[in-house]
């Protein structure tokens, strides 16, 4: 398995030496602000080079919604067949080009990253250190003398008797559940057009989502070192701050915030929608005072 994430293993820990070194000068070399930055910035590269997965994971969405009364009257003909509801299914997904599994791409596209990161963070927090990648010896004790608000960074909430560890740890854990749970809120409240709860599968898997992702955050973030937990809290921080642009600047057709974006557009434009649904042109002249018309002309002609 090791042979196999190797690259990886390089890949990972030559970005955060090369982010580190550039930063030394400025913190000192085994500084926890100096790891800690460097992790952010893995951070944020990935994050940039996966911004075509999620251009394609929002136009994956779009279309699903699009898709959803097609979907409903598949899932009603053949109600009593589930083979042929999911065969009717992949056909309707295979002539529109689109996979419902879009979504979960920026996700997996990272997993082998984040496993990397934990082994490699994982490694220095051994006794004796472990090193990976192309950390030298002198970077793995830097490394594993670095804090982060006063606990090591390659310590976890359970290999740890260092209470600032599990205080710190708990932080972390927390702002990872907040930052997921308010994305995933934002995005049914905010970014998806309204539909019937009781019938709809994308709505209920965003449910899901949004109260089970920070459940298994608490559970599995006790065996993660807190340089992993740095790189969870930003790569989540990131999905909030994408997704709120997206929702906020070109959010999904027929959704609260589409509506919100296009009502401001009409109030700039000058067009105002009625209750009945009717759009008229506001009259420039409205509310001004109108001027008294001159009758001296007419007085004139009656004497």
């Amino acid at each position: 398995m090791d042979s196999i994430l190797k690259p990886l293993y390089i890949a990972v820990s030559w970005v955060i030496i090369k982010i580190h070194d550039l930063l030394s000068p400025i913190f000192g070399s085994s500084s926890g602000v100096t790891w800690s930055l460097s992790i952010i910035g893995l951070v944020i590269i990935i994050r940039i080079i996966l911004i075509p997965l999620f251009v394609k994971q929002i136009k994956s969405q779009r279309a699903l919604t699009a898709l959803q009364p097609h979907m409903k009257e598949i899932q009603k003909k053949y109600k009593d067949d589930r083979q042929k509801q999911s065969e009717e299914m992949m056909k309707l997904y295979k002539e529109h080009k689109t996979n419902p599994l879009a979504s979960c791409f920026p996700i997996l596209a990272q997993a082998p990253i984040f496993f990397a990161l934990f082994t490699v963070l994982n490694g220095i927090g051994k006794n004796p250190p472990v090193r990976h990648g192309v950390f030298t010896q002198e970077d793995v004790v830097n490394a594993a003398q670095a804090k982060f608000f006063g606990a090591p960074i390659s310590q976890t909430f359970l290999s740890s008797d260092i209470s600032t560890v599990k205080f710190v740890t708990i932080l972390l854990i927390a702002f990872m559940s907040l930052t997921t749970f308010t994305t995933q809120r934002q995005l049914m409240t905010k970014g998806m057009p309204k539909m019937d709860s009781s019938n709809n599968m994308m709505l209920q898997q965003q449910k899901i989502m949004l109260y089970a992702f920070p459940v298994i955050f608490a559970i599995t973030g006790v065996n993660f070192p807190i340089g992993v937990l740095i790189y969870w809290s930003t790569t989540n921080l990131w999905t909030w701050g994408q997704q709120f642009y997206v929702i906020k600047r070109n959010p999904t057709p027929g959704s609260p915030a589409y509506e919100e974006l296009h009502k401001k557009r009409n109030k700039k434009s000058g067009i105002v929608e009625e209750a009945s649904g009717d759009v008229q042109i506001e009259d420039e002249n409205k509310g001004q005072r109108q001027q008294p018309k001159n009758n001296k002309n007419k007085k004139k002609k009656k004497k």
